[in-house]
């Protein structure tokens, strides 16, 4: 047996800053160099950024990601760091002639060892994911190596992310490889309960291949994708060593005890479980085995439902501004619980004194309402102002006619015209305030309070929208939302005496059936199957239908459930199928 201290690096790229990534790189080295690590992994494509969408069909980026390599491996030996092996994860090309059906310059999601200046090894994700938020084919083109190098008599092999979830592949092939640990760079999106997954699937996949398996996961938010961290170590036998905390940049530093490597330098093919040939290839970085005092590892404790709920949605709201280049957002906040939270989230991710909210009461704004926007502003310090919206309501009725709907659609958009107009002014990020059940059932007024350029809570049903307010009022004194903005009833308040109520069920039964339908894909006869009232399904699939052209024009938010409405479901606007 011999010894390796593992340093993974759960860190937060940015998408195309290759310079940026490149200095991050060398930087979280230096750390892992000054722990007295062996070994630093890097997360997936961590040089561009994950995911990268179309650049990668760009000559010109891919080119920048193989010189970027390159570069950084230079760097690393003149800066001192290159006795110290990365694993990083980068975009590479295939030498393949193009052919019809396959992506633009054979693209691959690819890995690479570096170590004394130079790229010692490269890889490439054999499984490419197209399911979810995966759109992999259209990217990529497949990779069939394995790469294992002995580091201090150690046998490492790599593999990336999807490689790990789909059974067969380079994981089937580490044991007859001799693996004694597998590393695998990851960029695996969060959604809820996630983490438990996570942990079960390294464990098994651990097993399968007869060897410790270190699971380097980034952090972070990417437009609507949020990268929970969560990286973890676990043995041979699938047992938990080590764990890193959640949605947090994080060096986890592990010492491990792992059985000699035996064989040869060189390369020869295995076949892989799901059908495929994949060519080993090995290369011997230092015999030595080392022995040395280690130090005890660290399992940071999980967050609970409701917290990482929370911590998703505010670093989504933090990177959204911070990568996008501004200073501040701006709000409408009226009294109910959905801006309360919406500037809550805000406050916490960017500071109050960032978070801008504009007061907008109409004639049919109940005094409450007012009372309790005013209160969640002193009680959180936000920038606010007042102004009423009525005469330029009246201004507009004296040049139109409006009745019914459109007249309550156009206090909606007055003020997200408001909003837009100062956000123009001032350079403000407008973040919109509506939720998952809304934006299900277009409960929600296009060009008025759908408005904005990103979107908090957008992937977060209402009834999921009181449970966090009163979590987050429980962490910190005085509360920051008020309490009668938890308990009244929900209302537009663009009628008199308006409630949810009069067009929609209780969310508490509107919610269960919008998962089953959006969620889970039910169609009608399996809701009514699953205990749902027929006369209510058949209402609620109309409204969720009727309302794809609205989801369509919405701004992006974060994702935070198996299928959020943006890159996870995708139907046609045009389009006369209707259940039963």
């Amino acid at each position: 047996m011999a010894q390796l201290r593992i340093a993974l690096a759960q860190t937060n790229p940015v998408v195309g800053d290759l310079a940026g990534n490149a200095d991050k790189l060398i930087g979280w080295t230096r750390r892992a160099a000054d722990r007295g690590a062996h070994l630093v992994v890097f997360t997936e494509m961590f040089l561009t950024g994950y995911p990268v969408e179309d650049l990668v069909l760009r000559t010109s980026f891919v080119d920048a990601s193989i010189a970027g390599l390159e570069a950084v491996a230079a760097r690393l030996a003149a800066e001192g760091l290159g006795e110290l092996p990365v694993v990083v994860g980068y975009v590479d090309r295939a030498g393949l002639t193009h052919r019809v059906g396959q992506p633009k310059g054979a693209p691959l999601d690819a890995a690479a060892l570096l170590h004394q200046g130079r790229v010692v090894l490269r890889t490439a994700k054999h499984h490419l994911p197209n399911y979810g938020v995966f759109d992999e084919y259209r990217y990529f083109v497949r990779g069939d190596r394995l790469p294992v190098f002995r580091l201090h008599g150690v046998d490492v092999a790599v593999a990336i992310c999807e490689d790990l979830w789909q059974e067969g592949g380079p994981v089937s092939v580490a044991r007859e490889a001799g693996a004694g640990l597998l590393v695998v760079p990851n960029a695996s999106p969060y959604e809820m309960n996630k983490d438990d997954v996570r942990f079960a699937l390294c464990a098994r996949r651990a097993r399968e291949a007869g060897c410790a398996l270190a699971y380097a996961n980034q952090v972070g938010g990417q437009d609507e994708l949020i990268f929970d961290g969560d990286s973890l170590i676990v043995s041979a036998e699938g047992e938990l060593i080590a764990r890193a905390g959640q949605f947090t940049e994080e060096l986890l530093v592990t010492d491990l005890e792992l059985p000699l490597g035996s064989g040869a330098p060189g390369e020869f093919q295995v076949d892989a479980a799901d059908g495929t040939t994949i060519t080993v290839e090995r290369v011997v970085l230092s015999e030595e085995p080392l022995a040395y005092p280690a130090e005890p590892p660290v399992i940071e404790e999980r967050l609970d439902d409701r917290a990482e709920v929370y911590q998703a949605l505010v670093l989504g709201v933090r990177d959204y501004v911070a990568k996008n280049g501004f200073q501040s957002v701006i709000l409408g906040l009226s009294g109910g619980i959905d801006s309360a939270l919406t500037a809550t989230i805000a406050a916490d991710a960017i500071g109050p004194d960032r978070v801008h909210v504009v007061l907008m009461p109409s004639r049919y704004s109940s005094d409450h309402s007012v009372e309790d926007a005013e209160e969640l502003v002193r009680r959180q310090g936000l920038q606010a102002q007042v102004v009423p919206i009525a005469d330029v309501v009246n201004a507009f009725e004296k040049e139109i006619e409006l009745t019914g709907l459109a007249a309550e659609n156009l206090q909606a958009r007055v003020r997200g015209m408001l909003l837009m107009s100062l956000s123009n002014q001032h350079g403000h990020l407008v973040l919109t305030t509506g939720n998952k059940s809304e934006l299900a059932t277009g409960y929600s007024t296009l060009y008025g309070d759908s408005a904005g350029g990103f979107a908090p809570i957008k992937d977060v049903p209402k009834s999921l929208v009181w449970e966090l307010s009163k979590w987050r009022n429980t962490r910190s004194t005085p509360p920051p939302i008020p309490e009668n903005s938890i308990t009244k009833e929900p209302s537009a308040e663009l009628r008199p005496e308006q409630r949810d109520t009069d067009s929609l069920p209780p969310y508490e039964v509107l919610d269960r059936l919008l998962d089953d339908y959006v969620e889970q894909d039910l169609g009608r006869e399996e809701l009514i199957a699953a205990g749902h009232d027929p006369e209510l399904v058949t209402r609620v699939i109309r409204l969720v239908d009727t309302a794809e052209y609205k989801r369509r024009q919405y701004p992006p938010g974060p994702k935070i459930s198996p299928k959020n409405f943006g890159r996870d479901r995708r139907l046609p606007i045009t389009n006369r199928w209707r259940e039963g």
